[in-house]
């Protein structure tokens, strides 16, 4: 049997995309992953099918796995000749107690790599405004467990050590004892009006800052009811925030949206929700199930105009006609007529140029562009979803063309779990990109969440939703993607009734 290898990798503070390259890649090719409580649920997406994902976080009151467990379980997999990834948020050998594993490896003669990771005692300050270190405020930086009881008689901390530090102090797990902390640093000597921060949820967007100074941040946070996890910040370059604050102003701070569109096609729209500062709960409705390959497509030439009406429609017929022999050569004598940009955008990443886009995403508005394209004794090809509307073929055909409707997928429900649920419960927004998103939403849910607004990415799907009794509150104007985004972003812009 091969020797394995454990990996102690660090997810970083928590938003997905600072996460290492080693990182995913190794998460992508473990035979196990043993990962603790605050790792982005993103983090595990691309574990593969076959993946023996084992949970073992920690909290108040709830340890699903003792440390010596952990250690255990690491070695017996080891020796098992596994690829195992130990996943720790932030860096393993920051306040990780990766130092400990990697003992525990190194005992029981089993290999081990360490993966650095992003720590959150510099990434939460920084996307907090807040540099550790800064030229005119500080030229050291302290990181402090803060989960240790200040009050303990033989504290493994010099209190008078760190009131004299001349820099920043960054406590890590420090929320519940804030206020001794801050009273043993003040009684030692240090300035208690200094400026200081917490950071509570660094880097996510559900991310809350309370500052204040020494003397009075424990009673800030508790105003503001900031709890773990947190980082404390303490120093001059805490007072850099009201200058350098930066994640605040992300136009979708503080917002949580959902996406219900499928899987595959949900990462873009999710990725630049995410960019633009909102907390995305991916809860996709449908499933795209694609269909055996339609026979019409080995002669895919004989026709002179090709209508696509999804990017998922275009992605699936180029991979058809790849199992046929063949490629974008075969399209060289037929228009091509892509129902919008994003359509389009899909076809040419094939190396294919779309003939035909016209203004609006949707049937209607096709059949208005392809007026002055002939088809009257033509044979012509509708490719698309098995549910999809008639309104296309039926036009083309009723000006005399011979009009072959190609299913090349159907959309199906998604099953939602409860804690899609739950998450979806507590939306700001809702968004719905189809109106099969609509249809299964509803069936697989059972109800729109009370408090959303629902964003709708053009009036058919609009329609589909006042169908089902929905309240329509914002409409894309352009219907795509860019276009849900941006009258999402400008209805949440708007101040609030």
């Amino acid at each position: 049997m091969a020797d394995g290898v454990v990996y102690l990798v660090g997810a970083g503070p928590g938003d997905p995309g600072l996460m290492t390259r080693r990182s995913l890649e190794l998460i992508a090719e473990a035979d196990a992953i043993l990962y603790d409580r605050l790792i982005p649920a993103a983090a595990l997406d691309g574990a593969g099918e076959d993946c023996d994902l084992i949970y073992v976080g920690k909290a108040p009151g709830d340890v699903a796995m003792s440390q010596e467990g952990i250690d255990q379980r690491l070695v017996d997999l080891g020796r098992a000749g596994k690829r195992v990834v130990r996943l720790k948020g932030g860096d393993p050998f920051v306040f990780g107690r990766g130092g400990e594993e990697a003992e525990a490896l190194r005992d029981a003669g089993v290999d081990f790599e360490v993966v650095p990771g992003v720590t959150s005692g510099v990434a939460a300050p920084a996307y907090a405004g807040i540099p550790v270190t800064h030229r005119d405020a500080a030229s050291a930086v302290a990181f402090v467990t803060g989960h240790e009881d200040p009050e303990k008689a033989d504290s493994a901390l010099d209190w008078k050590a760190l009131a004299r530090f001349p820099g920043t102090l960054v406590l890590y797990m420090g929320v519940k004892n804030l206020s001794l902390i801050a009273g043993r640093l003040t009684a030692a000597g240090r300035d208690p009006g200094e400026p200081a921060a917490v950071i509570a949820r660094g880097t996510l967007p559900a991310q809350r800052s309370a500052t204040g100074t020494l003397g009075d941040i424990a009673e800030r946070v508790a105003a503001e009811d900031i709890r773990a996890p947190a980082i404390t910040v303490i120093g001059p370059a805490a007072g850099l925030r009201e200058t350098l604050a930066w994640v605040e102003r992300r136009p979708l701070h503080g917002r949580s949206v959902g996406v219900t569109r499928a899987r595959a096609q949900a990462s873009g729209l999710a990725a630049r929700l995410r960019t633009l500062g909102a907390e995305v709960v991916e809860t996709p409705a449908i499933r795209i199930e694609p269909r055996p390959v339609p026979p019409e497509l080995a002669c895919i030439g004989d026709y002179s105009l090709v209508c696509l009406t999804s990017p998922n429609g275009a992605s699936l017929l180029m991979e058809g006609l790849a199992s046929h022999g063949l490629d974008a050569r075969a399209l060289a004598g037929a228009t091509v007529a892509a129902i919008g940009p994003g359509t389009a955008r899909e076809l040419a990443a094939h190396g294919i140029r779309s003939d035909v886009v016209p203004p609006r995403s949707i049937a209607e508005s096709l059949v208005e562009a392809l007026e002055d394209v002939p088809v009257e004794g033509r044979r012509v090809m509708v490719a698309r979803a098995a549910e999809a509307r008639d309104v296309l073929p039926e036009a083309l055909a009723a000006r005399g063309a011979r009009v072959d409707v190609v299913a090349l997928y159907d959309t199906v429900i998604e099953p939602l779990t409860d804690a899609q649920r739950d998450a979806l419960d507590s939306a700001d927004y809702v968004t719905f990109t189809s109106s099969s998103t609509v249809r299964f939403l509803m069936e697989g849910a059972g109800a729109f969440p009370g408090g959303a607004r629902l964003v709708s990415i053009g009036p058919v799907t609009s329609a589909t939703a006042r169908e089902h009794g929905l309240e329509v509150h914002v409409e894309a104007q352009r219907h795509d993607i860019d276009g849900l985004v941006d009258a999402l972003v400008a209805d949440a812009a708007r101040p609030s009734p």
